[in-house]
């Protein structure tokens, strides 16, 4: 198989090496003869982003041979990729030449209308961005990556690796896919997604000090009941109106916030604490390991245990 990967001046050498290094295993493994090359609008050279100058990139005509093409990163939100390249993106996409975007070449993949009316990802700091560029797509903030046979993305960074590890699962099988993962000393297949990755702040966007107050009292008792008369009675409001100023500062419910918060927590106890799963979920709120556990998994696409084993800081 033959892989082209765009490259581009301010690429990181960390996202132009992701595609190499999976697929150059391949080869090297023997399993299969996978070509993997560097392309870009003009032949020559590019500079990374931390300096270096690269040689032996091909000019786009390069990409007309390819049977794989990858967007490893892009040069930022916002920025639409250049008519040329459109011009060879579309037309190997129209010839069932998959389009594969890592980490921020989601962007180029939207921008070429190849996500239209699908589920896609990206960097989980710029899902906000792709989502509000493109409401047409349906962008997956927690996901790693997400398959739909002619175009693919994947979320940032590492999770260029999961992805096309996936490619040689998929085209090679499963056996190839795991030799090639544990000659790079990584997993064959990672649990969750970069939502466990997402640091998630307290977020209390108003200045009303009401609001405030009862967002402190809350911190202060996740492990007792907080229903909306008592977060309503530490701000000194009526309900109805604690309801609507709190959607006004932090941008969500209270048990929404309050749920928040106590994964939050639950997320520190996981990394620091040697503390059972079980006095965890009490001492954060949940009442139940069980309650505990589906509230994690629902937020993190992880267990609470292998949360702990993956982030233990100790």
């Amino acid at each position: 198989m033959k892989i082209a990967v765009y490259a581009f001046n301010g690429a990181s050498l960390f996202h132009l090496s992701v595609p190499h290094l999976v697929f150059d295993e391949v080869t090297r493994s023997g399993a299969a003869e996978w070509e993997t090359w560097l392309f870009s609008e003009r032949s020559g050279s590019i500079r990374t982003a931390e300096g270096y100058t690269m040689g032996g990139v091909q000019g786009l005509r390069s990409a007309e041979d390819a049977d794989l093409i990858v967007i490893p990163s892009w040069l930022q939100d916002g920025i639409a990729p250049g008519r040329t390249l459109l011009k060879v993106l579309r037309h190997r996409h129209a010839s069932g030449v998959p389009i594969v975007g890592l980490c921020l070449g989601a962007n180029a993949l939207a921008d070429a209308g190849f996500l239209a009316g699908r589920t896609a990802v990206t960097h989980w700091k710029s899902t906000e961005e792709l989502a509000a560029r493109h409401p047409e797509i349906s962008v997956q903030p927690s996901a790693l990556y997400l398959d739909h046979g002619d175009v693919m993305t994947s979320a940032g960074t590492a999770s260029g690796i999961d992805a096309c590890l996936h490619i040689v699962r998929t085209r090679l099988g499963s056996a190839v896919a795991n030799q090639v993962a544990r000659h790079l000393v990584v997993a064959p297949h990672r649990e969750g997604g970069q939502a466990q990755y997402i640091a998630r702040p307290v977020a209390v966007k108003s200045a009303d000090g009401a609001i405030a107050a009862a967002c402190s009292f809350a911190l202060e008792h996740l492990a007792e009941e907080l229903d909306v008369p008592r977060l309503a009675d530490a701000a000194h409001m009526s309900q109805r109106s604690f309801v609507r100023a709190f959607r006004d500062s932090t941008g969500a419910t209270p048990a929404a916030w309050v749920r928040s918060r106590r994964l939050d927590e639950a997320r520190t106890l996981l990394e620091t604490s040697d503390l059972p799963i079980d006095q965890i979920a009490a001492v954060t709120g949940f009442g139940s390991p069980v309650t505990f556990r589906q509230n994690f998994v629902s937020a993190f696409g992880s267990t609470p245990s292998s949360y702990r084993r993956r982030f233990d800081a100790r």
